[in-house]
């Protein structure tokens, strides 16, 4: 919907400049155009919304069709209406169908390319080079944990290599399959069990998850690296450690996921911090457009992570 919304105002403006007597009178035009525009924008929006459903199930060029026969039709209503009321004459009804039909057919035209340009195969291969950029922090820095504890502590060392097996495990995933909250959740568990081995009491847990459904599919390995980076930024440099604490609810139709932790005064984050944001920014583009985002916050000895998805079923990428 925003890219319809930038796409045809982005026309107006473009026919305005070129009806416009002079650049002067550029802002002026627009603003007459924007009047017949923007009311007949929204209503299409709105029985596009209304009728999505049903245009799915439809064979793209019908689908297609009915799109622009939409635009032409509520194009050729609204014209009808302003003549009704002496405010357009004849001629600029048809006009006016035909520049609605042609604004939507291009509109159509740059939606197809895009969705080639971004084939579930490439974003399956682009998903797989990112995956392989988590995983090798994550499984050694895992390792490492493990390694730590073999001479100190070896009973809790082999109870570290169990879950161990399982993060491997769940690491090497298919990147393209969606995995269940409630798995996403379990994963950070054991990594944090394992961080917990290894940093004792400076590290503390705070779980807050609210009325979550924890079936709901999410991308796989959100919450391990942000956990990673709370722990490496906001826990290690300090002597006496700190609190992770991890807010996962539900807020109407989005999933708002936050991960906060203490920074050191003398601590400043990291590129590698950087670089797992990015990660993640990237995957999210990949999985839902613009439908999710990553926001990050720094506040008074404090740095928040959140993420924030549709709560919607969706399908792999395959």
């Amino acid at each position: 919907m925003l890219r319809v919304l930038l796409g045809i105002n982005g026309l107006a403006m473009l026919a305005a400049l070129v009806q416009a007597p002079d650049v002067g009178h550029w802002a002026e035009r627009y603003l007459e155009l924007a009047a017949v525009v923007e009311p007949l924008l929204l209503i299409g929006l709105g029985f596009l919304s209304l009728f999505r459903d049903s245009l799915w199930k439809m064979p793209l060029r019908l689908a297609q069709t009915c799109v622009l026969a939409l635009a032409g039709g509520l194009a050729a209503a609204l014209f009808l209406y302003a003549r009704s009321l002496a405010l357009a004459d004849g001629g600029a009804v048809l006009r006016a169908v035909l520049l609605a039909i042609a604004a939507a057919g291009l509109l159509l035209a740059y939606f197809e390319l895009r969705s080639r340009a971004f084939s579930p195969a490439q974003a399956e291969a682009r998903l797989a080079a990112l995956n392989a950029r988590i995983r090798p922090h994550f499984l050694f820095n895992s390792l490492n944990a493990v390694l730590s504890l073999i001479r100190a502590r070896p009973q809790q060392a082999e109870a570290a290599l169990e879950s161990l097996s399982d993060l491997f495990r769940a690491a090497m995933r298919d990147p393209c399959e969606l995995v269940s909250l409630a798995d996403e959740i379990a994963l950070a568990r054991q990594y944090l069990e394992l961080e917990t081995l290894r940093l004792g009491e400076r590290l503390a847990i705070d779980w807050q998850i609210g009325a979550v459904a924890m079936d709901l599919p999410i991308p796989p390995l959100m919450l391990q690296p942000l956990l990673e980076n709370a722990v490496y930024h906001g826990i290690e440099p300090s002597p006496e450690g700190g609190t992770v604490r991890i807010v996962i609810g539900r807020r109407d139709d989005e999933l708002h996921i936050a991960i906060a932790n203490p920074v050191a005064a003398q601590v400043q984050h990291a590129a590698g911090n950087q670089m797992a944001l990015a990660n993640i920014r990237e995957r999210l583009a990949l999985y839902y457009d613009l439908e999710a985002r990553l926001e990050t916050e720094v506040g008074d000895h404090r740095y928040e992570v959140r993420i924030i998805l549709p709560c919607q079923r969706r399908t792999p990428l395959r």
